[in-house]
């Protein structure tokens, strides 16, 4: 299991275990995850791999701009996530 920056990972342990993130980088074994509701991009959530599950590799647009680099929003997240996991997280925030 290879998780690389802009992936999307789905919690496993703690009690966010449920949860789908993107990831926003990698630091040796542990992950700095965001999904722009309960964890900002501003203040993103440090969490071990053995933890997570490798959803698989996003091709969208904040994907592309977290693998670049760029500025990413909450907003941005949130709405790519609601697209992968089915629309069942909240929009509000």
């Amino acid at each position: 299991m290879d998780i690389a920056k802009s992936n999307i990972v789905k919690s496993t342990a703690g009690r966010d275990a449920g949860k789908f993130f993107f990831v926003l980088e990698t630091q040796g074994d542990f992950l700095l995850l965001a999904d722009g509701k309960t964890r900002r991009v501003e203040t993103p959530k440090r969490k071990r791999q053995k933890h997570v599950t490798l959803v698989g590799e996003s091709h969208s647009l904040v994907a592309e701009k977290i693998r670049s680099g760029e500025k990413i929003t909450n907003s941005e997240l949130r709405k790519a996530i609601a697209a992968i996991s089915g629309g069942n997280q909240d929009q509000e925030g």
